[in-house]
């Protein structure tokens, strides 16, 4: 669906926004709250439907905008109840968004940009390369597609989305506009009114754009991590190079420590078999964090086509979690969802339109390595 690139498109406008558009058309601002239930709470697309707003503004609204979702291009569901939906994003481009279903609770992972312009080493999505990022709407556009989906597969559900992580594709933190004006929708009574603890924004470790945060949102904060010492994490996480560990856990620290809370950051960890999953590592990653306020979470590697790991045993992968544990830290293991759609952790890929020529590099190696 096309449209002017003049027009707003109102699905990303925060409660802010709205207030500052509805005073700029000469209108009480309390009309903000009203247009705002309509876009999230009922999900109307019509203008003419907003029955407690006046004509004239309606006309107005209509003029100056539009309320549009991203085009979803193809849904899957997961033989364990996983969903992944493919969306086309205004690049042309696709992204994926997954849904996790659990006993109690709900878990959408959502992309902030179409491809990764990092290039994490075990993450498909970085094989990809990058193409743009999401705008607002097409952030929120993914929580609103899904709320409506599920609400008709989960009928007995009063809430079926009680989590959101920005952990899709993409680094949330290199589009940080967009992506913090996303999740104020998302904890906004007026939009989705999901939990700050709920909300959770992923980063490889943007150090400069974790300061910034702070001072932006309350929103839950988990870093890549997935190595004990620089050395390594440079090889996995190449912004490492450039925000090594030293900096990046006291920028995470500092963000945990403003809000005067019990809160902590999440640690994600993918274990890949004789990588980073040697008991000399569990010790110096126990040592590494051992006055930081986090928890661990274990990620056991999710394969991919032309991946250059293996997933380790469980048996390798309980070890690791015990000598954690024994150090006195709270730690999970995060269990593999939706791999049979390739919508586990690690292997959302989209259809991506590469502007940074890595695709065709990974591809390159790819096909060698097989002749």
């Amino acid at each position: 669906m096309t449209t002017s690139p003049d027009k707003h498109n109102y699905l990303g406008f925060t409660r802010s926004r709205m207030t500052a558009f509805m005073v700029e058309l000469g209108e009480k601002p309390f009309r903000a709250g009203q247009i705002l239930k309509w876009i999230h709470h009922r999900g109307f697309n019509s203008f003419d439907e907003m029955t407690d707003i006046s004509k004239a503004l309606r006309i107005r609204l209509a003029e100056l905008g539009e309320i549009r979702e991203p085009e979803v291009i193809t849904e899957r569901v997961s033989k364990d109840g996983t969903r992944k939906w493919l969306i086309k994003s205004a690049s042309g481009s696709a992204v994926e968004t997954v849904f996790i279903p659990e006993e109690g609770r709900g878990t959408l992972c959502v992309s902030s940009q179409v491809g990764c312009a990092l290039d994490c080493k075990f993450c498909s999505t970085g094989k990809q390369g990058f193409n743009s990022n999401l705008t607002a709407a097409e952030i929120i556009g993914q929580v609103r597609i899904a709320t409506r989906v599920l609400a008709s597969a989960y009928p007995e559900r009063e809430r079926v989305v009680t989590n959101i992580v920005l952990m899709g594709m993409g680094e949330p933190l290199l589009n940080f506009d967009n992506v913090t004006a996303a999740v104020d929708l998302m904890m906004d009574d007026l939009g989705y009114g999901i939990s700050k603890r709920k909300v959770t924004i992923s980063t490889a470790g943007v150090v400069p754009a974790i300061y910034q945060l702070a001072e932006t949102t309350d929103a839950s904060l988990a870093i890549s991590l997935h190595a004990p010492n620089n050395a390594l994490r440079d090889e996995l996480v190449p912004i490492n190079r450039k925000y090594p560990i030293e900096a990046l856990l006291p920028a995470c620290r500092r963000y945990a420590e403003n809000f005067g809370e019990k809160r902590t950051v999440t640690v994600e960890y993918t274990l890949m078999d004789g990588v980073n999953d040697q008991p000399e590592h569990a010790v110096e990653l126990a040592e590494l964090l051992a006055d930081f306020p986090c928890k661990i979470n274990l990620i056991p590697f999710n394969p991919f086509p032309g991946a250059p790991y293996k997933r380790p045993s469980m048996i390798a992968v309980r070890a690791f979690q015990d000598r954690l544990v024994r150090a006195g830290h709270a730690v999970t293991t995060r269990t593999t969802r939706g791999e049979d759609i390739q919508a586990a952790c690690g292997q959302l890929v989209g259809e991506v339109e590469d502007k940074t020529r890595r695709s065709a590099r990974y591809k390159k190696i790819a096909a060698e390595e097989v002749a």
